[in-house]
């Protein structure tokens, strides 16, 4: 079985400026070591697309399987946070998300204002957590369950074996800018290649 290896990412600007007690982050940090799991950092960062998108990929590129944020997911303008994290995730999982909506809307139904998402960066889980601690914690009574399950198909162990082979760097998290890049590298070669092909003939 694969070790849950977590960070943790407030999305605050007040309590990035210090100017407001980070409660939310504790909350899930606590949470996260009851349930055994291991915490490799806990960040704070203001409401800036740029910035909690940096924070998620450099989670991820310390050895992070799963990413967790707390905050910025509401509609208020200054929330960002989902648009942060689409940036950099390869790919969504919506059934979390829908879960965690599903159990706020079981208290309130303010829950269903939630823009929370949840997505994969290579082989590192991304869930966008509600702001509050009491939020938080109850978000993670459904989310908690699933985490070993999740990591273990992110890196391959119960899904395509051919994963496994594949090194960790090189399913690592890229900018959406990088593969970009990388995508255009990958189609000049091809076209190289034809053109090679095609003046050997």
């Amino acid at each position: 079985m694969i070790a849950v290896r977590a960070a943790v990412i407030t999305v605050s600007t007040k309590g990035a400026a210090g100017q407001r007690t980070d409660e939310s982050g504790p909350a899930m940090r606590e949470a996260l070591l009851a349930a055994g799991h291991e915490v490799l950092s806990a960040v704070l960062v203001p409401d800036d697309i740029a910035k909690v998108a940096n924070a998620i990929l450099d989670a991820t590129r310390a050895g992070a399987n799963v990413v967790l944020t707390s905050g910025g997911t509401g509609l208020s303008p200054n929330d960002v946070t989902p648009e942060a994290t689409r940036r950099v995730i390869d790919r969504e999982v919506p059934g979390i998300a829908e879960a965690l909506r599903a159990r706020s809307l079981a208290k309130t139904a303010h829950g269903m204002l939630s823009r929370a998402v949840a997505g994969a960066i290579g082989a590192t889980l991304v869930v966008n957590l509600p702001g509050s601690p009491r939020a938080v914690r109850e978000s993670l009574e459904v989310l908690l369950p699933v985490l070993p399950h999740a990591v273990e198909l992110l890196a391959g162990e119960t899904g395509d074996p051919a994963l496994e082979r594949v090194p960790f760097a090189r399913r690592a998290a890229r900018s959406r800018d990088d593969d970009v890049v990388w995508r255009d590298e990958q189609e000049h070669g091809r076209r190289a290649g034809r053109r090679s092909a095609r003046s050997c003939r």
